[in-house]
């Protein structure tokens, strides 16, 4: 088996936000195949502190660098000056750095493996002549990256959805970030997007990777979200339960329950005067806590999310600014609860509209999916069940993430340090999506 270097941009434990479970799962994933893995990482929720020992305990080494927000916002504007993207300011350490060079020089490291294109910087990546990453030691090992989704493409989104100034700041994010992603995919091995989809977006931007990228796909924990006879109900009696979960400081998942709230919930509410929005998830920045009231109801952190999806009327994912395979949706069909999503989160995941679940794209379509699920048990039945068989037939992670595998080949292996993980029920997480 191999020794590995994986570098991960958010501490990948405890699974409760939709990068972190994916993460969480790859890091799972390496440890069972036998590898020794030592993993650098930050900080960025004071909460996940607690939780170091049981990381720990899932691989042989770990770096953990507090990442404070406030100062990292401020480093990050100095790529103003010299042409960089923002977020590599914004992640870069030169504590992370000198444990990664430390590393190489004391273990025989097989492959580096990258999570999120802004940690390519700690492998000896030259992006473009404004980028210069002094990593050094780490540019002569084969190098596999985990973009997840194209980062750059979220940031012209952006652009596109604000005013001056923050829309040139966003734009140019996009075109320095979307820089850096080519170059880090050329210099790599292998590179991993989270659907076809995606690769084939970044193929468009990037023609010179073609044939660079792969998709590697979500899964989900279909043995963990199930649903279950003993979870009580956390709704009041009689409540038509409505549900988003999510990372609620996540700007796509802001806009998409300001957006429900405003132009769907409404409508839904002349009809169904006991119908209310939940929103459940971490971190709810201060425009989602100002929706709370009479028919929103929002939860902020819960020590376990299944209760609030088994029991929902319908499980809602109106994202407009997200792409790719949501682990929340996979969760919420897991549980065989009935789901309306945005049609790209419907197409990514290879759902069937009308069967495996709802696809909808403008407010309307929400509002025509949900009544129909409100006003037809049975239909809502069936649409949960299939939703539920559709994911166990197709997002286990173990198979999703065997595409990897082929990468991590050492010929005559070592022996590896075999598998000391720990789950996520054992560790008391919460688990989640973002």
């Amino acid at each position: 088996m191999a020794k590995l270097l994986y570098l991960v941009h958010r501490m990948p434990y405890p699974p409760n936000k939709g990068d972190k479970v994916r993460s969480y799962h790859l890091l799972k994933h390496l440890m069972a195949q036998g590898h020794e893995v030592f993993v650098g990482t930050f900080i960025d929720d004071p909460d996940d502190v607690q939780h170091l020992p049981a990381l720990r305990s899932m691989c042989t080494d770990l770096c953990a660098i507090r990442l404070d927000l406030r100062i990292a916002k401020v480093s990050s504007l100095l790529a103003l000056l010299t042409g960089e993207p923002l977020t590599l300011r914004y992640y870069a350490s030169n504590a992370l750095r000198a444990w990664v060079q430390r590393t190489l020089a004391s273990q025989t490291i097989d492959a580096t493996l990258v999570f999120s294109s802004s940690m390519a910087q700690y492998a000896d990546i030259r992006a473009n002549h404004h980028t210069d990453i002094h990593a050094g030691a780490a540019s002569s090992v084969p190098l596999l990256v985990d973009l997840v989704d194209v980062d750059s493409a979220k940031w012209t989104v952006y652009a596109q959805r604000h005013a001056w100034p923050m829309s040139w700041l966003y734009r140019r994010e996009g075109e320095r970030l979307l820089a850096y992603e080519r170059a880090v995919v050329a210099r790599a091995q292998r590179s991993f997007l989270v659907t076809d989809n995606e690769v084939a977006l970044f193929n468009r931007l990037a023609p010179e990777c073609a044939g660079r990228v792969d998709a590697l796909c979500n899964g989900v924990d279909a043995e963990f979200f199930m649903p279950q006879p003993g979870l009580a109900s956390p709704y009041a009696p009689g409540e038509q339960a409505v549900v988003f979960t999510g990372a609620m400081d996540y700007w796509p998942n802001i806009d998409a329950v300001t957006w429900f709230v405003h132009d769907m919930l409404p409508a839904l509410r002349q009809r169904w005067p006991g119908l209310r929005l939940h929103i459940v998830g971490r971190s709810p920045a201060a425009a989602v806590r100002a929706l709370a009231g009479e028919a929103v109801a929002v939860s902020g952190t819960v020590p376990d999310v299944r209760p609030y999806l088994q029991h929902a009327a319908v499980v809602v994912a109106p994202l407009r600014l997200a792409r790719g395979v949501q682990n929340k949706v996979l969760e919420a069909m897991a549980m065989g609860r009935p789901v309306v999503a945005a049609r790209s989160c419907a197409d990514a995941i290879g759902a069937c509209d009308g069967a495996d679940l709802h696809a909808a794209e403008s407010a309307d379509d929400y509002v025509a999916a949900i009544t129909r699920v409100l006003a037809e048990p049975a239909h809502a039945g069936v649409v949960g069940a299939a939703g539920r068989q559709f994911v166990l037939a197709h997002y286990g992670w173990a198979a999703r993430l065997a595409g990897l595998d082929r990468h991590l080949a050492v010929p005559g292996g070592r022996a590896g340090a075999g598998v000391r993980g720990v789950d996520q029920r054992l560790a008391g997480a919460a688990p989640g999506s973002a």
